[in-house]
């Protein structure tokens, strides 16, 4: 046989593996379901009823969401919605992290309220427990599908859980708050966060004809996803929507704006528009660029007003978020009176090792062992020789010069900050606490534990996510443990596995913490020295 010949015949027989791996099933009477809006047709893919772009609510420009429309007949629901609109649309991007994140942007609309549901089955009257997905990109980007490792398949397969994922209004659309110029904008500051309520709300009167129980659904969510969880915890009507939460690398505000700061920013985006309340409804026509152009400078304006008057500004620099409007977020995400609404409801928190930290430090990559002291001398100052002894006790491990650069000291403080908060509440909820320490082998390793390198692991995605986690054996065995615990969390409140350590709940006392790499163990907190030197830097 020619060699020609041979290679045709072996591509044929790969593609044909390929195929089988991937059994999809469609039809027009093939995974119809009912919800309250109408009749939905999904498809069946290696065993999954698969649903996407199902509408679970629809909003005027700045008011509150409400029920979508009812439809005749069975709507086709299996491609992604559309996604909220980005204030700078992506143009272009750097080639190589970009084949590390692999992002599916999407196609934008304002009408962007839609979910997606993965399920093993719609009419075995099984009641599965729910797994909830919110999306990263802080509070200004992101969507359902933008990274690969969302897909909810495996996780679904492999749990026999019911995931649902959401898109949501997102930046000036979800927060600009206009509550001062008209009863039909009196939620505005925080119409984003009313969107998942909208879902959740879905998901209780929707999620049995897919198979879920709507009295076990733990939301999750990374990065901005996690800080949303967070807002959930915080806010009256999101209580008894949700049972458990995950907060993945999203504990990183300490707090939420104020009225009289949203109200300031609105101000400044109608007189940068050339509005006023005489025509304020007009705001609702005028072109999206427009709009994003205008509130863009309104942030960098107030921003410089707070900054002149000694005002604090929470998070990484003025920007789009959930506030304290005392109408829907009456508290504070971190008062009193918000952990006490979430008492009883467990959770799950953790961050990853390296976090942002090797972006910010790449410039180091061939950096020389005597520049890299150098650099950590002109930062610490002092407290130089503290901090490099503070990382090594951390991890005694890490022997590359660039390492002492690399631990994250941006998000874990705020995750185990409310780990001890949390877990002192008397006859409260358990809490369970990990760090993810495994390092991408991609790009010779420089991306390390980057942030969202936990994600292809919990979704059990790491096939799907391959630029980001190598697609090895040894990435699978992890991701076989920690998606587990993450299922066996949202089935009963308790992430232990037997494929895992014993996972104590975690107290201030015992500071019980999983590091989930090649070899999973537990550990007390071994970074406190390394947060106090840090704290003012």
């Amino acid at each position: 046989m020619k060699k020609g010949t041979l290679n045709f015949f072996v591509m044929l027989f790969m593609g044909s593996l390929a195929v089988l791996g991937q059994e999809v099933t469609t039809g027009k009477d093939v995974a119809v379901t009912n919800t309250e809006s109408g009749k939905v047709r999904g498809y069946i893919q290696n065993g999954i009823f698969t649903y996407k772009g199902i509408p679970y609510a629809k909003a005027e420009r700045f008011e509150a969401s409400v029920k979508p429309d009812a439809w005749e007949g069975v709507r086709s629901s299996t491609m992604y919605g559309p996604v909220a609109p980005l204030m700078t649309s992506t143009t272009s991007v750097q080639d190589e992290s970009e084949f590390v994140f692999d992002h599916d942007w999407g196609y934008t609309n304002e009408d962007c309220l839609s979910l997606n549901v993965w399920t093993p089955s719609i009419s075995d009257n099984k009641k599965r427990p729910v797994m909830f997905w919110i999306h990263g990109g802080g509070f200004t980007a992101g969507s359902s599908h933008e990274l690969p490792s969302y897909d909810g398949e495996n996780l679904s397969k492999k749990g026999d859980v019911v995931v649902v994922s959401i898109n949501h209004r997102l930046n000036v659309l979800g927060f600009l708050d206009l509550s001062a110029y008209g009863e039909k904008y009196k939620h505005s500051a925080n119409n984003s966060i009313l969107d998942m309520v909208m879902a959740l709300e879905w998901v209780k009167a929707n999620i049995e004809n897919f198979g879920g129980d709507p009295n076990n659904v733990t939301v999750f969510g990374q990065s901005g996803g996690g800080a949303k969880v967070n807002t959930l915890m915080a806010m009256p009507k999101a209580k008894g929507l949700f049972h458990k939460a995950i907060n993945q690398s999203g504990a990183m505000r300490s707090g939420i704006l104020e009225k009289e700061d949203t109200q300031a920013i609105a101000a400044e985006t109608i007189s940068i528009l050339g509005l006023d309340a005489s025509n304020i409804d007009s705001i609702q026509k005028i072109p999206f660029e427009v709009l994003a152009d205008a509130s863009a400078k309104a942030l960098q304006n107030v921003a410089q007003k707070m900054k002149d008057a000694g005002k604090p500004v929470i998070g990484f620099g003025l920007n789009w978020g959930p506030s304290r409007d005392g109408e829907d977020l009456p508290f504070q995400v971190n008062s009193n009176e918000a952990f006490e609404m979430s008492r009883n409801i467990p959770l799950l928190i953790g961050t990853v090792k390296n976090e942002f930290a090797p972006f910010a430090n790449m410039r180091f990559l061939n950096a020389s062992e005597a520049e890299i002291m150098k650099h950590i001398k002109d930062t610490y100052k002092d407290k130089a020789d503290d901090y490099i002894a503070a990382v090594k006790k951390a991890y005694p491990n890490d022997k590359d010069p660039k390492d002492l650069l690399d631990v994250d000291t941006m998000f874990r403080p705020g995750a185990v900050a409310q780990a001890n908060r949390k877990s002192s509440l008397e006859g409260g909820a358990p809490v369970y606490m990990y760090l993810f320490t495994w390092q991408s082998p991609v790009f010779d390793g420089k991306y390390k534990s980057l942030h969202c390198m936990e994600l292809p692991f919990v979704f059990n995605t790491v096939d799907k996510a391959n630029h980001m986690t190598g697609g090895g054996a040894e990435a699978h065995t992890l991701a076989d443990k920690m998606s587990q615990a993450w299922i066996n969390f949202a089935t009963t409140g308790n992430p232990n596995t037997d494929s895992l350590p014993e996972w104590p709940a975690y107290s201030e006392e015992n500071t019980a913490t999983m590091h989930f790499d090649v070899t999973c163990e537990v550990k007390p907190q071994w970074d406190k020295e390394l947060f106090e030197i840090t704290s003012g830097n």
